[in-house]
C-alpha cells in the first residue's frame, strides 16, 4: 500500500471511499445528503495548509483517504485536524492505522503541535480504540450530540494528542 498526496485525478477513488461512509450518516457529523460537490470542496485540499492523502491498493485504486487543516486560525493554527475514512469493505486490514501515522508524521513536519478531533462518534468504536492506541486522549464527551441512524442519540468525543 503506498500512501501519498492526493491529486485532483484522485477525487472518483476518494468519492468512491466517501460516498457510502457519508450516505450511511453514521460516523461523520456532515449532513448525509451533502452534494458531492460540497464534500469535494470540504475534503480536497490542494493549496494552503490543509492537505489530502490517499492510500493506494496493489492493484491501484483508492482505498483511504485523509485530509488534514488547521483546526483553528489565527495564534492557535499550530492545532491540527483531521479526517479518515477507509473503504467500508476494506476494513480491519491496517488501512487506517497506517494512514494516522502518515497523517502524525506529516502533521509533525508541517509545524504542528497537537491534534485534535472535535466530534468522533462515541459509537465508533473502532475509531476510538485506535485513536486510543495511537495516544490519544477523550478530553470530553459532548452527550447525546449525534442523532445515530442505528442507535439513536450517542456521544461525540472531543480528543487531543501532543505531537511534540
Amino acid at each position: 500500500m503506498d500512501i501519498r498526496d492526493a491529486t485532483s485525478n484522485d477525487w472518483a477513488g476518494i468519492w468512491s471511499v466517501m460516498e457510502p461512509i457519508i450516505r450511511a450518516g453514521e460516523t461523520y457529523t456532515l449532513d448525509p445528503d451533502s452534494s458531492e460537490e460540497s464534500l469535494r470542496a470540504k475534503w480536497l485540499h490542494l493549496s494552503g495548509r490543509g492537505r489530502t492523502f490517499v492510500a493506494i491498493d496493489d492493484d491501484g485504486a483508492v482505498a483511504g483517504t485523509a485530509e488534514l487543516h488547521p483546526n483553528y486560525g489565527g495564534a492557535a493554527a499550530q492545532v491540527a485536524n483531521a479526517g479518515f475514512m477507509v473503504h467500508p469493505g476494506r476494513g480491519g486490514k491496517g488501512i487506517a492505522r497506517a494512514l494516522a501515522n502518515h497523517v502524525l508524521e506529516q502533521a509533525r513536519a508541517d509545524g504542528y503541535r497537537a491534534m485534535v478531533f472535535n466530534a468522533v462518534v462515541a459509537s465508533n468504536v473502532r475509531a476510538v480504540r485506535l485513536w486510543q492506541s495511537l495516544g490519544f486522549e477523550i478530553l470530553a464527551t459532548i452527550p447525546d450530540a449525534f442523532d445515530h441512524p442505528v442507535d439513536g442519540l450517542v456521544g461525540l468525543h472531543v480528543m487531543h494528542r501532543k505531537l511534540d
